[in-house]
């Protein structure tokens, strides 16, 4: 079995390979290692291997490994994300992933204002519209964006963040993430302000390779660091 430092550099290789298939020499991919059900001194090791980035899909484990590692790393919230869950992350996280509906966005706005920070987010979109994903359906997003923009000073969208479908069928998985990079495009030609389409969130362990020759500019990468997990716990 590797070791969690194997593991990294095989991906970091494998992230450059990926690039200089398509000729993207000089982008920077972001590699965040999702930490789900993963003990802290794993994710302290990932961060000695030189892991900058840590993703987390429940605010309350967030805060919890937060409060003993705290900003050795930048923090992003990857999973959904309820508002009633907005405060415990909103004075810790670096970038939330999953901005889908203005509900959450309200209380984004509300939690940011008294602490006077503005809080960069993605909206997440459900490209491969399957019941399973959160997400807004790609024809929604813009009026959204425009509607975060001219309703909520301490919200900035940094780009779109999308999971593709969970198959072998590596065609079904490229056609999602190009719908993503096509839409972040069309957006960015709008001029919306406040807004930019600096962050393409998508490709995960199955899959990252094909995010980033299609256009992500970060992955979210668990399995393939700290293995197989019980996510029952």
């Amino acid at each position: 079995m590797n070791t969690i430092r194997e593991n990294i550099e095989t991906i970091k290789l494998n992230i450059e390979n990926a690039k200089e298939t398509v000729g993207r020499k000089s982008d920077d991919i972001t590699l965040i290692a999702v930490t789900k059900t993963v003990d802290v001194d794993k994710v302290l090791e990932a961060i000695e291997c030189g892991v900058t980035d840590v993703g987390e899909n429940k605010p309350q484990e967030l805060a919890r490994k937060y409060e003993v590692i705290g900003d050795k790393v930048r923090w992003h919230l990857i999973g959904s994300l309820q508002t009633n869950k907005v405060k415990y992350i909103i004075d810790k996280v670096h970038m939330i992933h999953s901005l889908d509906r203005e509900g959450l966005c309200e209380e984004i706005q509300k939690r940011a204002e008294k602490i006077d920070r503005v809080i960069d987010c993605l909206v997440q979109v459900n490209i491969s519209k399957e019941d399973s994903k959160h997400g807004l359906d790609e024809e929604d997003v813009i009026d959204f964006i425009k509607n975060i923009s001219s309703k909520y000073n301490n919200i900035n969208v940094k780009g779109l963040m999308t999971m593709a479908p969970f198959t072998d069928d590596e065609d079904k998985i490229r056609i999602v993430f190009k719908k993503l990079k096509n839409l972040s495009l069309k957006i960015e030609g709008l001029n919306i302000p406040k807004v930019s389409m600096n962050y393409l969130s998508m490709g995960m362990s199955n899959d990252y390779k094909i995010a980033i020759e299609e256009g992500s500019t970060i992955v979210r990468v668990g399995t393939s660091i700290f293995g197989e997990r019980n996510y029952n716990k």
